[in-house]
C-alpha cells in the first residue's frame, strides 16, 4: 500500500512540475513589468533580472549604464494548466510601446528594448504569431519593433529590486505616471489588441502572398532543374511512373518548387494508378487557381499555384473523394516536406494535420 501511495505521490509531483514554465520579457524597467504578471492566476513567481549580454553576473549599474549588453527582464515562472503562454504574450503587449526602438518611456537605451526570450521552440511559435497577428491588425501607426530570440543565462537582479512596486509605492507609481508608462498602458487598454477573425483572415492571405512571392525567370532557371522549370513555367508534363512522388506513402506536405507555398498533403494523396501523383483536395482551395486548357485537342481543367502562377496539373472529376475530384499533379511541380522536418523547415503549423 505504501509503495503504491509513494508511486502516486511521485506522479503528481511529475505532472506539477512539467506543467511549471518560465517565460521572460523584456519591456523596460523591470520594477513595471513585475506588477502587471504577478496579477494572474498561474502565475507563482516574477523575479526581475538581466539577460542577453556577455558579461557573468552583472551589476545594475553595468546594466543600466549598457556597458555589459544586458537587457533587463522579468523572468516568469508559471502553471501552464492555469494561465497560457498567450495569455501572458497579450499582458506584455498591454504594458510596452512595441513601436519604440530606443528603448522604453523615459528609460534610453539598448538594455531597455523591448525583447522577447523564448525558451523552445513552441515558444517561439507561440510569440511569433502573436507578433504577426499585431502587425497584421495595424494596431500601431509605426512598426512593431520588439525581438524575438532564444534565452540566454538569466541573472537576478539585487535584492532591493524585487517587489519594488510593493516597497516603495509612492517612488514606484510617481515614476510610472511621470515617465509616460502609465498614461500610455491606459490608452492601450481602451482599444482592443486583437483582429476581428476577418481581419485576421485576410491579413495573413495578405501575408501569405508577400511569403510566397515568385521569383524572376532568371532566379527561377538558377533554383529549379531544368524538368522543374518546364513543368511549372512552360505547361509540360512528365513521364508516368518515373517521378518522384507518384508512389510516395510518407507523411508530409507537398509545396511549390517554385514559391515554397503548401499545396497539398499526404492524408489527401491516393494512388490513382495513373503513374502521378494524386490527391482528393488541396491543402486549402485558396493556394490553388484553375483554368480551362483545350491543348491536346480536348478541353481539361488545368491546376495552378496562386502565389506562384505555377503550372501543377489538372483536376478530373472520378475521384474517390466526397467532392469526386482528383488533383493528377506533376511531381516536378512540388517539394515534399517530410512530416518530421515540417517544423524545422517553417511549417510548424501544419503539424497539427497529422494529430
Amino acid at each position: 500500500m505504501k509503495f503504491v501511495l509513494l508511486t502516486i505521490l511521485i506522479a503528481l509531483s511529475t505532472c506539477i512540475h512539467a506543467a511549471k514554465e518560465t517565460a521572460v520579457f523584456g519591456g523596460g524597467c523591470f520594477w513595471c513589468m513585475e506588477a502587471p504578471f504577478e496579477k494572474l492566476k498561474g502565475v507563482s513567481s516574477v523575479v526581475s533580472g538581466y539577460m542577453g549580454g556577455t558579461k557573468e553576473s552583472p551589476s545594475y549599474q553595468e546594466v543600466s549604464s549598457g556597458s555589459s549588453g544586458h537587457v533587463e527582464v522579468v523572468q516568469v515562472t508559471y502553471d501552464n494548466s492555469l494561465v497560457s503562454y498567450e495569455d501572458l504574450l497579450e499582458i506584455y503587449w498591454q504594458n510596452i510601446d512595441p513601436t519604440d526602438s530606443g528603448g522604453q518611456f523615459a528609460d534610453r537605451g539598448s538594455q531597455y528594448r523591448t525583447v522577447i526570450f523564448v525558451t523552445n521552440e513552441k515558444q517561439k511559435q507561440i510569440a511569433l504569431n502573436s507578433k504577426n497577428n499585431l502587425e497584421a491588425c495595424k494596431k500601431y501607426d509605426k512598426p512593431i519593433v520588439t525581438a524575438i530570440e532564444m534565452a540566454h543565462k538569466f541573472f537576478p537582479a539585487e535584492d532591493y529590486h524585487h517587489d519594488y512596486y510593493k516597497k516603495n509605492p509612492i517612488r514606484y507609481n510617481t515614476y510610472k505616471e511621470l515617465s509616460g508608462r502609465g498614461g500610455y498602458i491606459r490608452d492601450v487598454a481602451s482599444r482592443p489588441l486583437k483582429c476581428e477573425k476577418k481581419e485576421i483572415k485576410q491579413a495573413k492571405e495578405n501575408k501569405d502572398k508577400v511569403m510566397y512571392k515568385k521569383p524572376d525567370l532568371k532566379e527561377l532557371k538558377e533554383k529549379l532543374t531544368p524538368l522543374e522549370f518546364e513543368v511549372t513555367q512552360n505547361d509540360a508534363t512528365e513521364r508516368p511512373f518515373a517521378n518522384k512522388y507518384w508512389d510516395n506513402k510518407e507523411e508530409g506536405i507537398y509545396v511549390d518548387v517554385a514559391t515554397g507555398e503548401p499545396l497539398f498533403s499526404s492524408l489527401d494523396k491516393y494512388d490513382s494508378g495513373s503513374g502521378w501523383p494524386a490527391f482528393t483536395k488541396p491543402i486549402d482551395q485558396k493556394v490553388v487557381s484553375m483554368k480551362e486548357d483545350t491543348k491536346l485537342f480536348m478541353t481539361r481543367t488545368e491546376v495552378r499555384s496562386s502565389s506562384g502562377d505555377s503550372h501543377l496539373g489538372h483536376v478530373f472529376d472520378d475521384g474517390p473523394g466526397p467532392d469526386g475530384k482528383r488533383y493528377c499533379i506533376n511531381s516536378a511541380a512540388m517539394r515534399f516536406i517530410p512530416k518530421v522536418d515540417l517544423e524545422k523547415e517553417g511549417y510548424g503549423q501544419y503539424l497539427s494535420l497529422f494529430k
